[in-house]
């Protein structure tokens, strides 16, 4: 014969295997994450990983052959660093694009989101689940005595 407990444990067991193959599969579609960017005038295409690594470096047209070394160099890392930051934007969006309610990732990730704008101060609770956060197990809001 099962009780209660017996249930309410096989559905947070279901819970938490539902959140492990939820956390499975992000990390696979965070793997999965490239971001290529390509210079003004094709001087260099640059493609990046999920982790910021140089996955690709290609120089599709005969352009760089212009730049003196010092420029070449600064425009490949200049590439890479843009590469990185769009990379870095799609592994938030993948890792935390469900779980923030329309806030975005870019937002919470750089600082520029004020919490306050969207948790309450004061938590709207019925009044028996107040009573005992404030007072404990068995008081009335009013501080008087409950029946267990």
């Amino acid at each position: 014969m099962s009780s209660p407990y017996d249930e309410q444990i096989e559905e947070l067991l279901g819970q938490y295997r539902d959140a492990r193959e939820q956390a499975v599969e992000t990390r696979q579609r965070i793997n999965e994450v490239e971001a290529t960017v390509t210079a003004p005038r094709k001087v260099v295409k640059v493609t990046v990983g999920a982790q910021g690594q140089v996955t690709e470096l290609d120089f599709p047209t005969a352009a760089y052959r212009n730049l003196a070394p010092k420029e070449l160099s600064k425009v490949i890392l200049t590439a890479i660093e843009q590469a990185r930051a769009q990379a870095l934007s799609k592994v938030s969006e993948v890792a935390l694009g469900g779980m923030l309610g329309g806030i975005s990732p870019a937002d919470l990730l750089q600082g520029r989101f004020d919490p306050r704008s969207v948790l309450p101060e004061e938590l709207d609770l019925p009044d028996v689940v107040r009573a005992y956060v404030n007072h404990g197990l068995g008081v009335t809001e009013d501080g008087g005595r409950r029946d267990r």
